[in-house]
């Protein structure tokens, strides 16, 4: 009989963050199939995202609140079940039920479960793994978010270039086998016990560390600079600038996860030297950068270089934020994953969201936009969140003089 290590708790954490980029980006690859198909807005396009997100919300406080009580094996099996028949659900609905938003909505819900839990769970259990250099291995686990994303954008653009999009429905079932194989994963694999109930830092000991509701802020910005440009480069490319399917997902979405993927790998691999505050406040510049480059350059390409940009520029923000937070307070357990997770939650569901209204504002305005225009106008809205992760960081010494660390409240 196979031994099962560590290391195949490691690689099966991997398998879930690949979960995790596939409901979180498959869905928005189809856009435009489901805007032709059925007759979506701007709006409705994006409320999907925001249906995803809010989901995943309600998802990450049931997981900080019960999953240590539930014990790490049962809710991260369960969370990859819903992931699993989620995107089932979102193949077979809408052939089957008549309102076929409803039926897209539904199966989102589904697989957003899956995704919350998935969020909160693999980062606690990574960092309860035996090893030193915690950061570097976060950023690394992170990093198969991005090279997930960009399997999933490659291979869902080629299948829907070889079957055509009226058979796109078979995409998310074949999508579906990777959590269905991850169940059987982490029903064997060993796993370390969460922080005990008497060693955990609790709920109310975060909320009044000044530092901590920092981190917060900082997860919120994170989740929205990097969810809006990616959820909608794809629309944007093929609508705002008129490219193809292909050249627009390849160069969009798939060049954005590809740079995320080096950026978060690289930091894997020799994060140990780099001062994580530095490579956040660098981050934070970059990505301000990437989003005017994208919303102000007159030319397509240029527009195009900013959203691959931006890639780079957000990968170490969600995972530098994780360590930095892990860092101060060790003791958090799952309820400070949670909480983190919840945050970064709510900006990757209300940026997009808000991107979307702007851009149906903007190109509904008595001022006669192009599409192009609209779009832009959307995701200028959103560089205000990279924005705010600066003016974060630059505050990071200041909150560190109040206290950072729970023990010595604020």
């Amino acid at each position: 009989m196979k031994k099962y290590t560590y290391k195949h708790t490691l690689y099966a954490c991997y398998q879930g963050y690949v979960t995790q980029a596939i409901v979180n980006n498959l869905a928005p690859l189809l856009f435009v199939i489901f805007q032709e198909q059925y007759k979506l807005s701007y709006e409705m396009v994006g409320r999907l995202i925001l249906v995803n997100f809010t989901t995943q919300i309600i998802a990450d406080i049931a997981a900080a609140r019960y999953g240590d009580r539930l014990g790490y094996r049962k809710a991260v099996i369960i969370a990859h079940l819903f992931c699993a028949i989620g995107l089932i659900l979102l193949g077979t609905l809408p052939l089957i039920l008549p309102t076929s938003y409803l039926s897209l909505a539904f199966a989102v819900v589904i697989y957003a479960i899956g995704g919350g839990i998935i969020e909160v769970l693999i980062s606690p259990i990574v960092e309860s793994l035996p090893g030193e250099a915690k950061t570097s291995a976060m950023s690394l686990l992170h990093s198969f978010y991005c090279w997930g994303q960009v399997g999933v954008v490659l291979m869902t653009t080629l299948l829907l270039r070889l079957i055509g999009t009226q058979y796109w429905y078979c995409l998310p079932v074949l999508w579906s086998i990777i959590p269905s194989i991850n169940v059987f994963n982490f029903a064997r694999v060993p796993l370390q016990d969460p922080v005990p109930e008497t060693k955990r830092t609790h709920g109310k000991q975060l909320l009044v560390t000044s530092g901590f509701w920092l981190a917060l802020l900082l997860m919120l910005c994170a989740g929205a600079s990097e969810l809006t440009m990616v959820q909608w480069s794809s629309l944007f490319a093929e609508q705002g600038l008129g490219l193809p399917k292909v050249m627009g997902d390849i160069f969009g979405p798939c060049l954005f996860a590809v740079l995320m993927g080096v950026g978060r790998t690289l930091y894997g691999w020799y994060g140990k030297s780099v001062q994580i505050e530095k490579a956040l406040l660098a981050s934070g510049i970059l990505c301000a950068t990437s989003y005017a480059i994208t919303v102000f350059s007159p030319y397509p390409l240029l527009s195009l270089f900013g959203c691959a940009l931006c890639g780079l520029s957000v990968s170490l923000m969600w995972p530098g934020t994780l360590s930095l937070t892990a860092a101060r307070i060790p003791d958090g357990g799952t309820i400070m994953f949670g909480l983190l997770a919840i945050f970064g939650d709510i900006g990757a569901s209300v940026g997009p969201w808000t991107a979307g209204v702007v851009s149906d504002l903007a190109s509904s305005s008595s001022i006669v936009l192009t599409p192009e225009q609209g779009l832009k106008a959307g995701l200028g809205v959103s560089m205000i969140f990279p924005v705010l992760i600066i003016i974060g960081m630059l505050s990071v010494k200041r909150i560190a003089a109040l206290g950072w660390d729970y023990d010595k409240g604020c």
